[in-house]
């Protein structure tokens, strides 16, 4: 007795597992790329630091000496700072999710010569008295950090990083009196709508 041979499968399912081999694979490097983010940032917590460097702007604007404008951002960065570290803190803590896991440390570390510039920056173009270079320099510099670390982080932030450093560019090359109104638009502005993505696409 002759053996028959066994059925082909029919063309009709090659398309059909094609398609859940695809949609496999998306669904497993989408949970890769997930898990491999640092996302713990708050939305509400880098909204109210955008609120706070609003408020910092307005109150270093109408102050009548350079070095008091000078404290004024810098009290700013010195709330926002700890606003950051306790409601990253709080969310990590919500999600059971360690505060520094590898992406964050990377994010720490490529974040970290930027701001670390910007800080000798500052303290040498306040001794020579180039107030008017210091809203370009901290907007530059913290957009060049914010995209630099942004390749551990979800890909908001070097978007965000590169609107820091258009509004930079300006602060630099335009007039000096855009200087208060480009930092209220950069770390007000943007930090308030930062947070709104954070909160709405990246669980708070």
């Amino acid at each position: 007795m002759l053996d028959t041979p066994s059925p082909r499968p029919r063309v009709s399912d090659s398309p059909a597992l094609h398609a859940r081999a695809m949609a496999d694979l998306r669904f497993i490097r989408e949970t890769m790329e997930n898990a491999s983010a640092f996302s713990a940032f708050s939305g509400p917590g880098l909204s109210v630091i955008g609120g706070i460097a609003g408020a910092a702007g307005l109150v270093a604007h109408w102050q009548p000496g350079q070095g008091r404008w000078l404290v004024a951002w810098l009290v700013a960065a010195a709330v926002s700072t700890v606003v950051g570290a306790l409601s990253t803190a709080w969310k990590t803590r919500g999600l059971e999710q360690p505060l520094m896991p590898g992406p964050a440390r990377k994010f720490a570390l490529s974040l970290a010569p930027a701001l670390f510039a910007g800080t000798l920056l500052t303290i040498a173009l306040a001794r020579a008295e180039s107030f008017s270079l210091l809203p370009g320099v901290w907007l530059l510099l913290y957009g060049a950090g914010l995209v630099a670390a942004g390749a551990w982080s979800v890909k908001t932030v070097p978007q965000i990083g590169a609107a820091f450093m258009l509004l930079g560019t300006a602060a630099l090359l335009g007039p000096s009196e855009w200087g208060d109104w480009l930092l209220i638009a950069g770390f007000g502005g943007l930090h308030v709508a930062f947070g709104a993505i954070v909160g709405w696409k990246h669980g708070g």
